[in-house]
């Protein structure tokens, strides 16, 4: 009889599939900005345990035949902890099965994704982190803030108000009056924020924007200045506080009155483009470029 007959020996010959964590940021909520890598990966999700803020019309992408649970915290409530979180992604992963650690924007920001690399890099479990939009980058675009801008803000400084055990977040040198400054989890106390800042040397008339629910069709966008941040309304979480002279409301339109008193927008200097020929609908720069080669 040959040594592969019968059935226990087929069952040990079977390859064993290897499991894989991947790390992934949902982005700031709009399931548009979602990208296409982290779609896919959420198709063939066997198992997602997920934050307590990831919009759940991202959540409505996972197929149901999908394990999902969520594992995140919110406002300061207890629940799972961290090391709970490592054992499930990796007692997952050692069962053969595709896991999802899915996180609002990108992993990569103040979403703990360093210790999960160690965690699953210590227990030998393969794993890849997928980039999302980070929420800052969302709040200032639905803001319409350049988070940079060569007249204002040479530098981005990402901050959390949030307090990690019982360390509390250090600001005493972080004041830089060239800067832009993306203040994660605000908390309740905008006050507290606002007196550190000027404490460190900002003016008490730079501008702050509080965005809540960025890119969202509850999003909400406050506009104030560092002086008057105390008095402002708290918003719901998710939300993202800008600083910064990027953060001034941009400039009405400038308008000019004809002849009737009538106002009408500014007359402009023209300027002609040349774009060269419009492409027709199946073409594209690789046929041309191959139809280039072959002459």
């Amino acid at each position: 009889m040959s040594p592969n007959a019968g059935g226990g020996n087929q069952a040990m010959n079977t390859p064993i599939r290897k499991g894989k964590v991947y790390l992934m940021g949902a982005g700031p909520g709009n399931p548009e900005l979602l990208t296409v890598q982290a779609a896919q990966i959420l198709k063939i999700a066997e198992v997602v345990l997920h934050d307590h803020l990831v919009a759940q019309e991202i959540l409505d992408l996972i197929p149901a035949w999908t394990q999902v649970r969520n594992v995140g915290k919110r406002c300061g409530q207890a629940g799972i902890s961290q090391d709970q979180i490592h054992s499930l992604l990796i007692a997952a992963a050692r069962e053969g099965k595709r896991v999802v650690r899915l996180k609002g924007g990108d992993p990569l920001l103040f979403g703990r994704v360093g210790e999960e690399m160690e965690a699953l890099a210590r227990a030998g479990v393969e794993f890849a982190v997928i980039p999302g939009v980070t929420s800052a980058m969302g709040a200032a675009a639905a803001a319409k803030i350049s988070l940079t801008d060569r007249r204002y803000a040479s530098k981005v400084v990402f901050l959390s108000h949030h307090t990690a055990g019982n360390v509390s977040p250090e600001w005493h040198d972080v004041a830089l009056k060239d800067a832009t400054y993306a203040v994660y989890m605000p908390g309740k106390n905008y006050g507290e924020i606002a007196t550190k800042l000027m404490e460190g040397g900002l003016d008490a008339s730079t501008p702050c924007v509080i965005v809540a629910n960025a890119t969202q069709a509850e999003q909400q966008i406050h506009r104030t200045t560092l002086q008057e941040l105390a008095l402002e309304e708290r918003l719901p979480a998710p939300s993202l506080l800008i600083i910064g002279e990027v953060a001034k409301p941009l400039p009405a339109a400038e308008k000019e009155k004809d002849d009737s008193g009538w106002e009408t927008p500014a007359k402009t200097s023209e300027l002609v483009l040349e774009l060269g020929e419009a492409r027709t609908e199946e073409e594209s720069p690789y046929t041309r470029t191959a139809r280039a080669g072959s002459s």
